[in-house]
């Protein structure tokens, strides 16, 4: 399997990981959602990466991880960054930013480095999955690790 820069990053920072492949479906809308069932995975242990606006002008932004049974809680993501609004990032903003396409954003190997924030949840799970750069392409790792490599801070900010 060809590496993505999120298993890049993971190797650099000598994580162990596991990686798990699906068959993703074009017509599939909710990425993250699909490769938990595709994986047989709890969606609560599964978290997409969703990129928010913490600043229009100059743009700013950041990094939110929630599971995908879960919405991002925009209030509490602003506390947990210090700003007092968030919006959801536009697309050609997310893809411009982070190097990767809608639906296999990953929090790991960015092509511009942002703040990054992980709901507490992760917390709970020995290993929690995100994506690893690609539909159908997911890395299971330690959440302590994650939070390790992406600088995260964690916060309750999933709802």
């Amino acid at each position: 399997m060809a590496a993505t820069p999120a298993t890049i990053a993971l190797d650099a920072a000598a994580v162990r990981y596991r990686l798990h492949s699906y068959h993703h479906d074009p017509a599939a809308t909710s990425f993250g959602q699909e490769a938990a069932s595709a994986l047989g995975i709890d969606p609560l242990r599964m978290f997409k990466t969703l990129v928010v606006e913490l600043s229009a002008k100059p743009l700013r932004l950041a990094v939110a991880l929630v599971p995908v049974a879960g919405t991002l809680n925009l209030k509490a993501c602003g506390q947990a960054f210090g700003v007092k609004r968030v919006s959801m990032a536009q697309a050609t903003h997310v893809t411009r930013s982070t190097g990767y396409v809608l639906g296999g954003v990953s929090p790991l190997g960015q092509r511009s480095t942002l703040p990054t924030v992980i709901d507490e949840t992760c917390q709970l799970w020995d290993t929690i999955f995100v994506s690893a750069g690609r539909r159908g392409l997911d890395v299971e790792l330690d959440p302590a690790d994650l939070i390790r490599v992406t600088a995260a801070q964690v916060a309750d900010i999933a709802t």
